[in-house]
């Protein structure tokens, strides 16, 4: 059994309090991590802030080869990283393995274009004053991630928190606590400074005492209520804040489209992770004059997937992370039934596997825009279709929610795939395609999908402070617009 301690300031520490981390495919205790409290929090942050002053001193060359040193760990360790991510939160361990070679892709990125990114701009005045700006550090990081991409969520925040010149206090899912402590492992053993990277895991209310806390910056990955609540505890001590929130995002269909490819993307991109993705499209609008060819084909494929422990290289679709997620989408479906929809496919707890959390990728069809499958976000292997007649009523339905996270368009007309970027409200447009990550792209969405920006040179800039520089070389001992004001009246 796993036996999950504190990374403080450069070293573990145990505590009283502990709380247990289950294999959602089997219902099993995996391991017990430290339940870190008010007490914890203030040690772990006053270390991180003696640890910052050395490191915002550190050449960001210098930190960058620390940085690297990390993507390489990442990929060196793949197995052992692919087995405990599936084993903890049960994603197949294709997923998994994906999930490791992206982050050090992403970890090494952030660790070639740092310097690049953190260059500042030169600004001429005239030619005996000019300005430039600088990027600095914000001081110590709260990093607060959620369970389902355990790893690859975190980096996101930390390689360019640390590129930066920040130092990191994270805290990882209670549901994934293990991963977490694994990064911290990782960023020990390549010999990054004491302090300068601290797991603290814990719960809600560990969380809670880190936004408290005397941190400079909170950056965050969960549910828009999560969210909403971390802004108003920042509120008092005005810590900078970047958000990256819940999002029910639209995969809408043309008739001109590929619809096999519509099909496929649809389908993955709907069920992978077993749905629990901010970004996966959960709400699907397609042109009526296919409508009926796309659901046949997608009701088809999605029956063909395979549902299994993710240890098994044949599953497609693993458990869903714990009991409580599982009821909350049941209550959701239940909701559509009632109102209506009908479920092609799917739709209840698996029968033979019993032990964990597994639920059959749903279908529903006839949905409606009352129903909260088509208001809330639905984080679970359900995927409600609807019809629309033209591309203004498409474009109506897909930005009929709170939500602005990310939508995908199909289309083989590339004026429409224009009109459809410039008019849906969200922070991404795929176009024939679903869920590409490149490092090199910013992430992020607006309205309750949060605000700020992951990935490239805005993801980095997210993490410092703008500071201005005016400097003045002329020689003159004063200013026409500095006192006395009244040499400038006739006569005197």
């Amino acid at each position: 059994m796993l036996d999950g301690k504190l990374l403080i300031g450069g070293k573990w520490k145990t505590c009283d309090r502990k709380f247990e981390s289950l294999n959602p495919a089997t219902g099993e205790v995996l391991g017990k991590a430290c339940l870190a409290g008010n007490d914890e929090i203030t040690e772990t942050v006053k270390a991180a802030k003696l640890a910052q002053k050395s490191w915002k001193r550190t050449d960001v060359s210098e930190r960058a080869k620390i940085i690297i040193r990390i993507g390489d760990e990442l990929l060196k360790r793949s197995q052992e990283l692919k087995n405990l991510i599936t084993m903890e939160m049960g994603r197949p361990l294709s997923e998994s393995n994906t999930e490791v070679r992206k982050t050090s892709e992403m970890v090494q990125y952030f660790a070639n274009e740092g310097k690049t990114f953190l260059e500042g701009d030169a600004i001429p005045i005239n030619p005996h004053n000019f300005s430039f700006t600088r990027f600095e550090p914000v001081g110590v990081v709260g990093i607060i991630k959620p369970w389902n991409y355990p790893l690859l969520l975190p980096f996101w925040a930390i390689a360019p928190a640390l590129i930066a010149g920040n130092t990191v206090v994270f805290k990882p899912s209670d549901l994934t606590p293990f991963v977490g402590i694994e990064i911290g492992k990782i960023c020990q053993d390549i010999g990054i400074p004491d302090g300068v990277i601290n797991v603290v895991t814990g719960d809600g209310l560990t969380g809670k005492s880190l936004v408290s806390s005397d941190i400079d910056m909170i950056s965050f990955t969960g549910s828009s209520e999560t969210g909403k609540n971390i802004m108003k505890n920042s509120a008092d001590k005005l810590h900078r804040i970047s958000l990256e929130l819940g999002g029910s995002d639209a995969f809408i269909v043309f008739k001109d489209a590929d619809i096999e490819g519509a099909i496929n993307g649809a389908v993955w991109g709907r069920f992978m992770n077993c749905g629990q993705v901010c970004i996966s499209p959960k709400r699907i609008f397609v042109e009526d004059d296919i409508a009926d060819n796309f659901i046949e084909g997608f009701v088809k494929k999605t029956r063909e997937l395979v549902i299994g422990n993710g240890l098994d290289p044949c599953t497609d679709i693993g458990p869903m992370v714990s009991m409580v997620q599982r009821e909350k989408l049941k209550l959701q479906v239940e909701d559509a039934v009632r109102k209506g929809a009908m479920i092609e496919c799917g739709g209840k707890e698996h029968l033979t596997l019993k032990a964990g959390f597994y639920y059959e990728p749903a279908v529903l069809t006839g949905v409606t825009p009352d129903m909260s499958v088509m208001n809330e976000e639905v984080f679970g292997p359900v995927a409600a279709i609807s019809v629309f007649k033209n591309m203004d009523e498409a474009i109506a339905l897909a930005n009929r929610t709170i939500y602005g996270l990310g939508a995908s368009v199909w289309t083989k007309n590339l004026d429409t795939a224009m009109s459809m970027s410039s008019q849906l409200e969200c922070g991404m447009v795929w176009v024939n395609d679903i869920c590409t990550l490149h490092p090199q792209c910013p992430w992020g969405g607006i309205k309750h999908s949060g605000m700020g920006k992951d990935l490239a040179k805005y993801g980095i800039r997210e993490f410092v402070s703008i500071k201005h520089v005016n400097i003045n070389l002329g020689s003159d001992k004063t200013r026409a617009w500095w006192f006395p004001y009244g040499k400038y009246i006739k006569g005197r």
